[in-house]
């Protein structure tokens, strides 16, 4: 017998738990796209929008998923054979790489692996020996999606700093924003990256990117920047269509005024304390479990360096998969699968998982799955330690 029937939910990370009142306000006929109020409730999303980044700068929006911002960043910060310098802590900081080689840029990447920070020491010292300046951007995650690595951007900042290297610094805040605390302008990040689906809480479909005007200024030759990605237009349109480059992607526009207005009502300090909470009561519970058995464990072992909105996990092969089916086919809840720990033909595969906490999310939804992933791990005889949920449950209790 399941016991599934009933409200789903999701904790896979992105796309997030959408709430009712951001689906309340898609809920709704094509509004006309040449005056009126579209218009008016769009120019008011520019201000949040740089609110949520923690600047006064540029906010481009493209109508995508988070492989836009980046194809969107790529081709504004440089021109073809251009150097970029890619820091990589996981599957996500691999794949811009790649999104910026496909397009014609020369790409290095410091590759720190699937669980250790950015050594900042390491990034020093290659920016310090490129005397002739050929790289033109340090690209990196902020917390990357499928490790759950958090990079230290104001140390990161300071080490480019100390190199003396005019390199603009990009992060790509994809699976951190409106989760986990950042500040674009002062940690000196000339540009941003991040789509609705995650912390912003709407449904995939938008991704957006900050800039500063010193991005602005040295970026405005880029002959990879064709009209379509161009981010001068959208940042500083003279006709409305310009912010889209075509058709406004109307419903998603309404559902993100919702979702922003939602992040103001609770203000954005609240939201990242939330997070930081649920984070914390999901790492009590795992490390509870792990005392009863060494093959579970978090991919992060320092919690200094993990992100808030998603937790990466490894409960031993076959296990996380087995895991994971039980939770979906008998309790209605879906875990992310392990991406990038291994390929999918490969028998490790099946030995990883993650726990998403970002978004429209609370202390109820946090535990409830953590209640069903004991559940699961005792149905499915997995040795566990014991004392999870007591665990997690002090983590929301002296949180709170």
């Amino acid at each position: 017998m399941s016991l599934a029937n009933g409200r789903p939910y999701l904790a896979i990370p992105g796309p997030s738990v959408i709430p009712d009142r951001v689906l309340r306000a898609m809920h709704r006929g094509s509004p006309n796209i040449y005056e009126g109020p579209l218009i008016e409730m769009v120019a008011s999303l520019f201000p949040d929008l740089r609110m949520v980044a923690g600047t006064t700068g540029h906010v481009a929006i493209y109508i995508g998923n988070g492989h836009a911002g980046w194809e969107a960043a790529n081709a504004n910060l440089f021109s073809k054979g251009q150097k970029a310098l890619v820091l990589a802590t996981g599957q996500f900081g691999l794949s811009w790489a790649n999104s910026a080689r496909a397009m014609g840029v020369e790409v290095e990447v410091l590759d720190f692996g699937k669980s250790s920070p950015v050594d900042m020491g390491r990034v020093e010292a290659v920016l310090r020996a490129d005397a002739a300046h050929r790289i033109k951007a340090v690209l990196t995650t902020h917390v990357d999606t499928a490790s759950s690595i958090k990079t230290d951007i104001p140390a990161l900042r300071a080490a480019m700093d100390a190199a003396g290297h005019p390199a603009l610094l990009a992060v790509d805040c994809i699976a951190s924003l409106g989760c986990d605390e950042f500040h674009m302008d002062d940690w000196g990040v000339d540009v941003m990256v991040a789509a609705c689906q995650k912390g912003l809480m709407t449904p995939p479909g938008m991704a957006f990117v900050w800039f500063s005007e010193e991005a602005r200024q040295r970026c405005g030759k880029s002959d990879l920047a064709t009209p379509y990605w161009a981010w001068g237009p959208r940042a500083e349109p003279e006709e409305f269509w310009q912010i889209w480059n075509g058709t406004a992607p109307t419903s998603h526009l309404y559902g993100l005024r919702e979702a922003l207005d939602m992040i103001r009502e609770e203000g954005l300090p609240n939201v990242w304390r939330r997070h930081r909470v649920l984070a914390g009561a999901v790492w009590a519970a795992f490390d509870a479990w792990s005392a009863g058995n060494p093959a579970i464990g978090m991919n992060v072992a320092d919690p200094a360096h993990r992100g808030w909105s998603v937790t990466a996990a490894r409960f031993g092969a076959p296990h996380a998969t087995r895991l994971r089916e039980w939770c979906e086919n008998n309790a209605g809840v879906t875990l992310g699968i392990g991406l990038g720990m291994a390929p999918s033909t490969d028998p490790a595969y099946h030995g990883f998982l993650r726990v998403a906490h970002m978004g429209h999310v609370n202390a109820h939804m946090t535990l409830g799955v953590l209640a069903v992933m004991e559940a699961g791990l005792h149905s499915l005889a997995i040795p566990c330690g014991p004392g999870a949920l007591d665990a997690a449950i002090r983590a929301v209790a002296e949180g709170a």
